[in-house]
């Protein structure tokens, strides 16, 4: 395999992990941020309840993270109302800065509520609509960004579209009114992605060491890597795109509240 091919292959898995992930936290928590304001006062009573079960996932997911990479969790609260600083939960956790794979784990920490909610929208299509699931999970497992982009993409949407055939079930409205309440509540704090950074280097250090060593066994190892990192990035891609729809649904509800508080002043 030769030197430019190689560099493609790490590109495309830090864009379909890294890249990925914090692009996608970037817009929710920008849809996130416009919805609130939006609501003026009662935004406060609207975190509220959309927190009860938002902000535990929130928190869940962080200490989930903590104990897989074997950080140690100094205090929790999954859900907390009236605190002195507005906080509705936090996990503080401590960890050793020389240890890489602690280290490489202040970035899964970091981006836990992105990762683990992506993750559990999937297992909630799973159990409310399994035979949908088995549906879109097929049409993304054909996608291949790296072969073919074009209509990889045609995959996802598609995928994305089949959805709206279960439109009339109960269970699909489940799956969207609890997407919605996890989507309001995956907003990354500062100290979320100041602690995701601290660990980028060891993850991608990580990607960086596998590539070489496939790369010198057999070039085809490595592209078969890069197709499975890009599987599962793809698996991801696809819950996120529903939860933009759903973060921008949200959003054009919240603008439709401020229009009409607006009428009423």
């Amino acid at each position: 395999m030769d030197f430019g091919s190689f560099i493609l292959n790490f590109i495309l898995q830090m864009a379909f992990t890294l890249g990925l992930i914090f692009l996608y936290g970037k817009a929710v928590a920008l849809c996130n941020g416009a919805f609130y304001r939006n609501f003026g006062a009662q935004a406060r009573a609207v975190c509220y309840v959309t927190g009860f079960i938002g902000t535990p996932v929130h928190e869940g997911s962080h200490a989930l993270m903590c104990l897989i990479f074997g950080h140690k969790i100094t205090d929790i609260k999954l859900f907390q109302l009236n605190s002195s600083d507005g906080t509705l939960g936090y996990v503080h956790h401590s960890y050793n800065p020389r240890n890489w794979w602690q280290k490489t784990g202040c970035l899964f920490i970091g981006i836990a509520p992105v990762l683990v909610g992506g993750l559990l929208l999937a297992g909630l299509l799973y159990l409310l609509l399994p035979d949908l699931f088995l549906s879109v999970a097929g049409g993304i497992t054909s996608a291949d960004f790296a072969g073919d982009p074009g209509g990889a993409l045609a995959d996802v949407f598609g995928a994305f579209a089949d959805m709206f055939g279960y439109i009339g079930t109960w269970q699909w409205w489940v799956f969207i009114l609890a997407g919605s309440f996890i989507a309001l509540h995956m907003t990354l704090s500062r100290e979320d992605v100041k602690g995701a950074l601290s660990g980028i280097a060891a993850f991608a250090a990580a990607f960086l060491a596998a590539d070489i060593v496939l790369a010198v066994v057999n070039g085809e190892y490595l592209a078969a890597f890069t197709g499975g990192v890009l599987a599962c990035g793809t698996f991801l891609l696809f819950f996120f795109c529903v939860f933009t729809v759903i973060s921008l649904v949200l959003l054009a509800v919240s603008f439709i509240v401020r229009a009409v508080r607006r009428g009423r002043a």
